[in-house]
């Protein structure tokens, strides 16, 4: 019978589902037909196939070809199944053996000459085969391995327990399934090394900004900084995640395999908090991601990291309407007509933006000439329920002339993080997570101040007119600044330190 079957993975959202592709040679007229929901590039992929098969030196065989891609609803896109197709043919027309096909999870891109170039998502498909077989719990001898270009081999083998064999050329897979010369498993050997961040050190003054930041890397809050031009709310916020915890394993690979979708993974970053800094003429589609073929937007590429949205109010509100429901659930769901794609996005907000459209309210040369009007149109850019779901609104004031010439004394960024570290150790021990994603019976369980305390907090919320959601972010916020103090109870004086990080609320 000519018939071979062969797997790929397919991408869909941030899942990589299994793709059977079936190659059959029937007796007719010469002809190649490709069926399975193929776009526009797997079509294309009959020519380049065609050629590199030739240029291989074997026979292209002039019958009624069809190749599947299984399952049929689902759509296949990208020059990913160029080699698996190819292998296919070949092995349904007798060139090299079956056999071992079933061994193997295939993908590449081919070119006219018969070489293997990377493809997009290499690592995010490593990451779904690997979990899916340990959930499956197939036996050793049963696991896949991976055949893939040699450019795209040392992204895949970031994936734990993931067998790879790269290859260069079509020719050399042939040789590798036919047993004539065995590729050899790609072994990474390359120690990766974090490049640093910039450091805290740097930043000349600005102590309650820095306090402010450091209670919002142990907690994982999000955070608006105001502040005329000049003053360093871009420079703090490109420092924050310097300070951040350390990224775990599955932290690592899932960050990296969202990196990977787009093409865009770079090994340096390897357990590198991501910081995504789109410019504020970046549309809703940008910021959570979509298109005809879904594909993670900045929030997503920004999981596990920092999302910073400078000039906040330049931003089109619908766009950034867009994040209200993100930064509550911690995903994306991208729908159209014909699919659907989700994609996580637990990223950290850092925002900024100027008092008023000169940029000079309260500054101390006095230079603002904005009406009340102005500024209260400029504030208004920015919705109640965005800023209410915003934790911590501080001031970046200028710096007087005195604290811009002296020498800096400020802490380091380790310094900063080894506190960071231990607090959220102490958040993972009490709760299992950090303080900022406590649901509402958790926050009665975990973050609950003495009677003075809460005594104070019913007379900020009376007066200020917090919502319920900030209620609940104040004692979030409290239970954080009660964990950098190393202490088991929440006092009143973090209650009040809370508290003030919500005036942003009722200006």
């Amino acid at each position: 019978m000519s018939l071979a079957v062969l797997y790929s993975r397919a991408l869909s959202g941030m899942d990589a589902p299994e793709v059977v592709v079936e190659v059959h040679l029937a007796n007719g007229l010469p002809s190649f037909t490709i069926v399975g929901l193929p776009e526009a590039e797997v079509k294309e992929s009959k020519d380049r196939v065609r050629a590199a098969i030739q240029t291989a030196q074997f026979e292209f065989p002039a019958r009624r070809i069809t190749v599947n891609l299984a399952p049929a609803d689902l759509p296949k896109e990208s020059g990913r199944y160029d080699l698996p197709i190819a292998l296919g043919i070949l092995a349904a027309s007798g060139q090299i053996p079956k056999e071992s096909l079933s061994n193997y999870e295939i993908a590449g891109e081919l070119a006219l000459t018969g070489e293997l170039r990377p493809i997009r998502g290499a690592l995010a498909m490593t990451y779904h085969m690997v979990h899916t077989q340990s959930v499956q719990e197939i036996s050793a001898q049963a696991k896949r391995a991976f055949i893939l270009p040699h450019l795209s081999a040392r992204e895949a083998s970031l994936v734990k327990d993931a067998i790879i064999y790269p290859a260069n050329t079509l020719l050399e897979v042939c040789a590798h399934l036919s047993g004539h010369t065995e590729l050899e498993q790609f072994e990474s050997t390359a120690v990766f090394q974090i490049l640093p961040y910039p450091d805290f050190n740097e930043v000349k003054g600005q102590s309650q900004a820095k306090r402010a930041l450091e209670i919002a890397a142990a907690g994982g809050h999000s955070v608006l900084m105001s502040g005329p031009p000049g003053t360093g709310k871009s420079m703090l916020a490109g420092r924050f995640a310097g300070i951040l915890p350390s990224m775990s394993e599955s932290e690592a690979l899932e960050s990296a395999a969202i990196q990977s979708l787009n093409g865009n993974y770079k090994l340096e970053n390897w357990k590198r908090r991501p910081f995504r800094s789109p410019h504020h003429t970046a549309s809703g589609v940008a910021l959570v991601g979509g298109g005809g073929i879904p594909r993670p937007g900045e929030i997503s590429l920004a999981h596990h990291g920092v999302l910073f949205l400078d000039e906040l109010p330049e931003f089109d509100r619908k766009v950034l309407e867009v994040l209200r429901e993100p930064l509550e659930s911690g995903h994306i769901t991208i729908s159209r007509a014909a699919r659907q794609a989700d994609f996580p996005a637990k990223f950290q907000l850092l925002a900024a933006m100027n008092p008023c459209p000169c940029g000079y309210l309260g500054h101390y040369n006095n230079k603002c000439r904005c009406t009340p009007d102005n500024v209260a149109r400029y504030k208004a850019k920015i919705s109640g329920p965005l800023l209410d779901r915003i934790d911590l609104h501080i001031e970046v004031p200028a710096l007087k002339e005195s604290e811009l010439t002296s020498a800096t004394n400020s802490e380091s960024s380790d310094i900063i993080r080894a506190r960071v570290e231990h607090a959220r150790e102490l958040q993972l021990r009490r709760q299992g997570k950090a303080n900022f994603a406590l649901g509402s019976l958790e926050i009665d369980a975990f973050c609950q101040p003495d009677d003075a305390g809460m005594a104070l907090l019913k007379t900020a919320i009376s007066r200020l007119n917090l919502s319920a959601r900030a209620y609940h972010r104040i004692l979030k916020v409290a239970r954080t600044i009660a964990d950098l103090a190393g202490d088991a109870a929440i006092k009143p004086n973090q209650i009040a330190e809370a508290v003030q990080y919500r005036r942003g609320d009722t200006q």
